[in-house]
């Protein structure tokens, strides 16, 4: 019973498809040691403009409410 179980553990792990994975990094390299003026930052394209641009407006926001706590809870209520 004990060899049948890994006979058929044997039997999914040889039978799974290689995939033969292309690698990126050189050209990620290429494009990140260009020098054109661009902080690295936004070399990687629209989908990183975007991400910058959304984290730094997340981060203005937040900062902004916190702020409003802050004074909020400075100012002492005023009671009717």
């Amino acid at each position: 019973m004990f060899r049948h179980i890994l006979q058929v553990s044997r039997r999914q792990i040889s039978g799974s498809v290689h995939r033969q994975l292309l690698n990126k990094v050189p050209e990620k390299q290429r494009l990140f040691q260009e020098v054109n003026g661009m902080p690295v930052h936004l070399k990687g394209g629209v989908s990183d403009a975007v991400l910058y641009r959304a984290t730094m407006g997340l981060t203005v926001m937040g900062t902004a409410c916190v702020i409003y706590q802050l004074v909020k809870a400075a100012v002492p209520q005023k009671k009717n």
